[in-house]
């Protein structure tokens, strides 16, 4: 960890609402004026899209072990931890982009689902910000979470985030109901392994939670809305005890239910995000430049 040069990672699995974190934390960047070096997670996959898929084909032969995206076999886990070392080191490091679709894929004259080349972080920038799967992971070879100054986890419970992956994949990619479930049953080794114990290592996690009926995830048709959740912020770190009776006066609606722990209408979560994280980050700058 550096207070020089902050690194700051927020990780969930993909449909898990870390795009909404995203989008608040892009609020609070430009609101404050920071020069931020942006890296997305996926830029650290082992494999581009077509060499994935030949690689967990390979590794389902004979009954093995597959591979996955949440897994260190198809991820460059310690050229991460790298990076996260070396900004908070000196403020730069290298990292690419992976170019999901033709959009993001036409300015570089690449294929999607292909990388760019490596690329030095220009100086001059007040933090690192991550956003993907493994902003905190360990494995045997890397401890990418030890260099992370503000790591926050967003997790909505299992059942709501198998709902949402089936959605997506079926109405947006085209696949079937049941291809999309033996890709979670695949995964799902690895998920155990390498992304849920990441949230115990977490700063602040906000786990959304429906409050309508998803006990069966794998019939459901629509994605419950935030207004029909609640979200669960856990801290772990509470001893500034006093801040929560200032959440509780500007998030309508939210209790606390333990000590370490506010829950607030699904419709508020950005807001609270905010009023969280700002000055969380106001204070890792302001160390910095001292």
């Amino acid at each position: 960890m550096s207070q020089k040069h902050p690194v700051i990672a927020v990780t969930g699995s993909s449909g898990a609402g870390t795009s909404t974190v995203k989008a608040s934390f892009e609020h609070i960047f430009r609101r404050e004026r920071l020069n931020v070096a942006v890296v997305e997670g996926d830029s650290f996959h082992r494999y581009d899209r077509e060499s994935m898929k030949r690689a967990v084909e390979e590794s389902e032969k004979g009954g093995g072990r597959p591979i996955s995206h949440f897994g260190p076999e198809a991820n460059e886990f310690e050229k991460l931890e790298t990076l996260f070392r070396t900004y908070g080191e000196s403020g730069s490091g290298e990292t690419r982009l992976y170019l999901h679709n033709e959009e993001e894929a036409k300015p570089y004259n690449q294929k999607p689902g292909t990388f760019t080349p490596w690329k030095t972080i220009a100086p001059g920038t007040n933090l690192l910000f991550y956003e993907g799967l493994h902003g905190g992971v360990k494995s045997d070879t890397a401890d990418v979470g030890q260099y992370v100054d503000l790591l926050v986890g967003v997790v909505p419970i299992v059942n709501l985030e198998w709902i949402q992956k089936i959605y997506r994949d079926t109405a947006a990619r085209g696949y079937s109901c049941e291809a999309v479930t033996h890709t979670i049953l695949r995964r799902m080794h690895d998920y155990v392994h390498y992304i849920t114990p990441q949230f115990s290592r977490t700063h602040v996690n906000f786990q959304r939670v429906p409050t309508v009926d998803t006990s069966n995830p794998f019939i459901a048709r629509d994605i419950p809305a935030l207004d029909e959740s609640m979200v669960v912020i856990r801290f772990r770190d509470y001893h500034g005890a006093d801040f929560f009776p200032y959440l509780l006066s500007m998030l309508n609606g939210s209790f606390m239910s333990r000590p370490n722990t506010i829950v607030v209408p699904g419709g508020k979560m950005g807001m609270a995000i905010e009023l969280i994280l700002t000055p969380l980050i106001l204070d890792l700058v302001a160390k910095s430049k001292k």
